[in-house]
C-alpha cells in the first residue's frame, strides 16, 4: 500500500489547485515507475472524465490510489 500512498501525496498536492484535471492527474502518475499501467488501464476501462472526473491508479503492490469524487481527492487503497 505504500505505492499508493506515495502516488497520492503527490496527486492530493496537485488537486488543491482549481486548474487541476484528469491529464494533470495522469502525467503526474506517467512520472511514477511503480504504476502498473496495463492493470490501471483495465481499470479505468469505462472511464468517462466529465462523469468520473478523475483516473484511479493501479499500483505495482497491488494498492491503488483511487479518485473520491466527493472528497475531490484521491485515497490509497487495496485494489
Amino acid at each position: 500500500m505504500t505505492d499508493a500512498q506515495t502516488l497520492v501525496k503527490a496527486l492530493n498536492a496537485l488537486a488543491k489547485n482549481p486548474q487541476f484535471s484528469n491529464s494533470k492527474a495522469l502525467a503526474t502518475a506517467r512520472k511514477d515507475l511503480r504504476v502498473d499501467w496495463v492493470r490501471t488501464k483495465e481499470r479505468n476501462e469505462d472511464f468517462n472524465p466529465n462523469v468520473d472526473g478523475c483516473q484511479s491508479f493501479v499500483m505495482l503492490d497491488g494498492s491503488v490510489a483511487t479518485w473520491m469524487p466527493a472528497r475531490s481527492a484521491y485515497a490509497a487503497t487495496s485494489g
